[in-house]
């Protein structure tokens, strides 16, 4: 009989019994404190002494680290498939995808007709299953954006929402016996999970044959399907029968389980702690080591942890199967039911062949070293809400840093905070509030700080205290020959200078060092929507308000072209004085006839906690935004903006205010050059080229470009973001730190050489 090369995992069955209350519970946690891999409870919606079965996981999962959760096996049709879909979907992503579903068709009809669910045939109950299983998986591929309609004869939908997107690809076991439903597993399912107990000599092997002839009559490979048994039985010093006896019974028992029958996967029955904990101390590493002896004897090779349907969707140009053992946990591709949350960012659409999610710096050395290997496009994400779209690919790879996301206070009395890349800006405030620290930081809690802190970083303190870089004190970066190294004012100078405005060409900075400000108190919000008919006057009265306003006015200004033009302005006074808040805010009131307001008092991190209720990033196909640096809001300037927002190639125009502080840096202090500009400008369209068509009206008023605000890859744009200057330095020191151009998928400065030819 085969042996699938499955890698060995062992679980526990405990009784879901309400008395005593903490029992079950206790024995999963004990499970997990043992080294077992799984925890699961049958489920019998209709026995009064069970806990309900999805509640019962929900809390041991929420009382858990590290072991996976199943029902073995959920009572199907008490549950309508898709609330068990979705159900399924959300305990794997609040347990960190560390959930299992197991179906089982039904039985007991007496007590299931009972509690108001269907009375079944043997044949009526396989093919709801079936139905079951096509709902559910509807239900989590969230790659379709089309709403799901499947009208089965016993389980229908009709325009249902996908979704919640799972943590993982949640495998489904189903509890079989009888030759259709072997077969439906063969067609359908993940794993077989049947109980030793109900199974008489040779079953095991005739089960494994019909779900394999199935599996091959519907393109699958057999060893997609990992084999689960339900065990039970009794140590004793001699034996008396199949698992009653010494431990080195069991062992050669389950060893033979496993390298003949195809076993992967076993759940020890028993709810008694000595037993549990006899099994995993004696049993369990016994059997581990058996049966890998035997393996490497024999030569089988280990199963892959992907079905074949979703290693057929790997791309050309990635050598999946050479992806470092410590990426491989958590890396993303397109088959898995994870790939539709990481695949595009918040404007664009992507495409990747291979999304590589490292969680210390260790691992993205082993990242970078893999993708500078390969002959596809690399691109570097931090995490969260992301404008230009440049950190996502078709068919490349992407080294996302979501999970590298620690914020950690150094010294307080310099107010020095470590913060990695994948943080969100609204976590870095939540931290730095209760100290009465703050730092400008974009103003969309939702942005990661690798992007932004790499850039610029304008931000809603940006005119009292200057850009995110300009309080920068440090970085850590993984350079392109895959070297770690420090770079500050003292250290690696030249390298920390660029990265200040230009970090995107010259390595993956792991972590930042900052020294914040002492920002005590609330601020002023306030949010404003105000009649913009006459456009070209309100942008020059907005933009001459804003420069005449202390430096503790932030504001900016968006125009919403309609019915009726409206402009939005937020502004931010960092002030807890009420009086001065409406006196620092009562002349941006009267730019333009004022439509609606809200002016709130409220603490820093609250105004950056905007990005609450975000979800996964899912732009679709390419965005369409210029940017540009502007001096001041002139007449010409805003003649020039009116007309081109009223040629509707523009959808978003917005003005955010910079100078102040920002202006007092000195241009060559950093990358980032432009430092007199007074606004920064964005415009968004549906068509490049009508947007550019468009920007004609606007690039003979403006300098300079942000590139955080940036889409295109137009002729120029590098050209646009750093004066001639700063350019030429920057790929000098581009030869030196990344001489290959491995960072070149982004906007690239180029290397020296490359540029003179």
């Amino acid at each position: 009989m085969p042996d699938y090369g499955h890698q060995l995992e062992f679980g526990t069955f405990v009784t879901p019994v309400n008395d005593p209350p903490p029992a079950a519970v206790g024995l999963a946690q004990l499970s997990e404190q043992l080294g077992f891999d799984l925890v699961s409870f049958q489920d019998h919606p209709y026995q009064p002494s069970f806990f309900d079965t999805w509640t019962l996981m929900s809390f041991v999962a929420a009382r858990t680290e590290r072991i996976q959760i199943s029902a073995n096996v959920l009572n199907l049709p008490l549950r309508l498939p898709a609330v068990t879909a979705r159900a399924a979907a959300s305990l794997d992503l609040l347990s960190g995808g560390r959930f299992a579903l197991g179906l089982g068709a039904g039985g007991f009809w007496d007590a299931i007709e009972a509690m108001g669910g269907p009375r079944r045939t043997p044949g009526q109950a396989v093919d709801a299953l079936s139905e079951a299983i096509e709902v559910i998986r509807g239900i989590w591929d969230v790659s379709d954006r089309a709403p799901l309609r499947i009208p089965g004869t016993y389980y229908s939908v009709n325009g249902a929402k996908r979704g919640p997107a799972a943590a993982h690809d949640i495998p489904i076991w189903l509890g079989a016996y009888k030759p259709r439903m072997l077969r439906l597993i063969g067609r359908k399912a993940d794993g077989w999970l049947p109980s030793l107990g109900y199974m008489q000599p040779g079953d095991l092997g005739r089960g494994n044959a019909a779900i394999d002839e199935s599996a091959i009559a519907a393109g699958r490979e057999p060893r997609d399907i990992r084999r689960l048994l339900n065990i039970g039985g009794r140590f004793s010093a001699v034996s008396a029968g199949a698992l009653d006896g010494p431990v080195s019974q069991w062992v050669e028992e389950l060893t033979v389980m496993a390298l003949e029958d195809g076993v992967g996967t076993f759940f020890l029955a028993s709810d008694a702690p000595a037993v549990m904990e006899q099994f995993a101390a004696e049993v369990m590493p016994a059997v581990r080591e058996a049966v890998a002896g035997a393996r490497a004897t024999n030569g089988t090779p280990s199963a892959d942890a992907r079905s074949s349907g979703s290693r057929a969707k790997r791309l050309d140009g990635i050598d999946y199967e050479s992806v470092p053992a410590s990426l491989a946990a958590t890396a993303v591709e397109p088959g898995d039911a994870g790939y539709a949350s990481v695949r595009s960012t918040y404007m664009r659409g992507g495409s990747p062949g291979l999304v590589l999610q490292p969680r210390t710096v260790a691992e993205v050395v082993d990242a970078l070293v893999f993708a500078r290997e390969q002959s596809v496009p690399l691109s570097l994400r931090s995490a969260g809400h992301g404008f230009s779209g440049r950190s996502t690919n078709d068919g490349g790879i992407v080294i996302s840093l979501a999970k590298l996301n620690a914020i950690e206070i150094l010294d307080v009395s310099t107010r020095r905070v470590r913060v990695e890349p994948g943080a969100l800006w609204s976590a870095v405030a939540a931290v730095l509030a209760p100290h009465g620290w703050a730092l400008s930081s974009g103003d969309y809690g939702g942005v990661g700080v690798g992007g932004l802190a790499t850039a610029g970083g304008i931000g809603w303190l940006a005119r009292e205290h200057g850009l995110t870089i300009d309080h920068l004190r440090a970085v850590d970066i993984v350079l392109a020959d895959g070297s770690v190294v420090h770079a500050s004012d003292d250290e690696n100078a030249d390298l920390f200078w660029a990265v200040r405005g230009a970090g995107a060409n010259f390595g993956i900075v792991v972590s930042f060092e900052f020294e914040v400000d002492d920002q005590v108190g609330d601020v002023g919000f306030a949010q404003f929507i105000q009649d913009a008919t006459d456009t070209a006057a309100v942008l020059e009265k907005w933009g001459a308000t804003v420069e005449a306003s202390p430096r503790d006015v932030t504001s900016s200004v968006m125009i919403q072209p309609g019915a009726q033009t409206l402009a939005r302005v937020n502004t931010v006074v960092d002030s807890d004085d009420t009086d001065s808040i409406i006196e620092r805010l009562q002349p941006l009131a009267d730019v333009a006839p004022l439509l609606d307001q809200s002016v709130q008092l409220m603490p820093y991190a609250e105004v950056m906690a905007n990005d609450r209720g975000a979800g996964p990033q899912r732009g679709q196909g390419e965005p369409h935004a210029r940017s540009a640096l502007v001096e001041h809001i002139t007449p010409e300037f805003a003649a020039a903006s009116a007309r081109a927002i009223a040629s509707g190639a523009i959808y978003w125009f917005q003005l955010r205010s910079v100078g102040g502080a920002v202006s007092d840096v000195d241009p060559d202090a950093t990358a980032y050059a432009h430092r007199s500009a007074n606004f920064s400008l964005v415009a968004i369209g549906a068509d490049d080229d009508r947007l550019n068509e468009a920007w004609t009206e606007l690039s003979g008023h403006v300098s300079g470009m942000y590139l955080s605000f940036e889409t295109g890859l137009h002729e120029g744009r590098i050209e646009d973001a750093f004066p001639p200057k700063t350019l030429a330095r920057l790929r000098e020191l581009k030869t030196v730190y990344d001489p290959q151009n491995l960072f070149r998928d982004n906007f690239n400065i180029g290397a020296l050489e490359a540029s003179a030819g």
